[in-house]
């Protein structure tokens, strides 16, 4: 069966457009004297297109008026979860564990990086060397880790990282900001991040350029795909599940405006048992096995099913292979990542 999978690493890899890539390339140059996944992260992120996020009524602003705005410290901001935090100034050294592709767009090196069983997000890495990697295997560090890394500003991506009085700890080592869930509005948390450390045009151009690439990948894509649906399957040692508007999810069905199966029209992730695999509607499925998660066995299981090959998409050979690490992450960088595997996939 394998002979039937298509792996996008197989296929010259596409680079960002030259607009997103030399801004990237200035941002970090600029941004390197600014001197990581657990299962409560997993979970809140895969919470993304059920909980939008909903930005602060004062750091949030629209995207085109902050292209020429600057920050004005002392900058005092209330959070998502009603915290008030004051900036006496930019802030340099920032924590923000599970954001470091968001820091990537504005130029910013965290002082310590999100990590699981010891590896950082792997499509981040080139930008974020010489950074410390920080385990969340057990769970969020301990204030007194926090401390050693003496941050003036902690930024926690979702709310589940504020909880069992985490915000309370961390509160009394630096300004923390909490949003409920960054990974539900790329556009707020991208932009609301600008504000608080003074990268406002960083966060502009870099949103600007994101969305237009995603229009010209659109275009490109609707020959192929025009009645067409897709579907994402995504394996770890829990199991396999299809996604639903999450991670590679959202940039298929919410970004490119490819149509989602009917199993996951309207879910977030649904588990995926082998009795299931008749009512799979899709044209076309990417397997996403999340190595670090140990989700060889369900891969195996499924792809080596009777099942599985009698399935349309796989006889027509629509089933491809792709990169667990963006695929299953959130961000400009991971997002761009994902549009480059699907034109390289269905549009070459």
């Amino acid at each position: 069966m394998q002979d039937m999978i298509i792996t996008a690493g197989t296929i010259k890899k596409a680079l960002l457009p030259a607009s997103l890539s030399l801004l990237l390339a200035a941002a970090l140059l600029s941004g390197c004297s600014q001197d990581s996944a657990n299962e409560g992260a997993d979970n809140a992120v895969s919470a993304a297109a059920a909980v939008s996020a909903q930005p602060s009524a004062e750091p949030a602003a629209d995207p085109a008026a902050v292209e020429t705005a600057e920050t004005a410290y002392p900058l005092t901001v209330t959070d998502e979860l009603g915290h008030e935090l004051t900036l006496e100034e930019a802030p340099q050294r920032i924590f923000a564990p599970y954001l470091e592709d968001s820091l990537v767009v504005l130029g910013v090196k965290p002082v310590a990086q999100w990590a699981n069983n010891g590896q950082g997000q792997a499509y981040l890495q080139d930008k974020l060397a010489g950074v410390p990697l920080l385990d969340f295997n057990s769970g969020l560090p301990s204030p007194e880790v926090v401390m050693e890394l003496q941050p003036d500003l902690i930024v926690l991506h979702n709310a589940n990282y504020a909880e069992n009085g985490v915000y309370e700890q961390y509160a009394k080592i630096a300004p923390v900001y909490v949003f409920k869930q960054a990974a539900g509005d790329l556009d707020s948390s991208v932009t609301i991040l600008g504000e608080l450390i003074g990268k406002q045009e960083a966060a502009a151009d870099g949103l600007a350029a994101y969305h237009q690439k995603v229009e010209a990948a659109k275009a490109e894509l609707a020959p192929h795909m025009d009645g067409k649906k897709a579907l994402i399957i995504r394996f770890n040692a829990r199991g396999m599940f299809l996604m639903g508007s999450v991670y590679g999810g959202f940039v298929l069905a919410d970004q490119l405006g490819i149509a989602k199966s009917e199993l996951v029209a309207a879910e977030n992730s649904l588990e995926l048992s082998l009795e299931l695999l008749p009512q799979i509607d899709a044209d076309y499925i990417f397997l996403a096995n999340d190595t670090a998660n140990s989700g060889e066995t369900f891969y195996n299981e499924l792809t080596e099913s009777s099942l599985w090959k009698s399935v349309p998409a796989v006889q027509a050979g629509h089933v491809y292979n792709v990169d667990d690490r963006y695929w299953l992450g959130g961000g400009v960088v991971a997002y761009s990542n994902v549009i480059d595997d699907v034109l390289e996939l269905i549009a070459p």
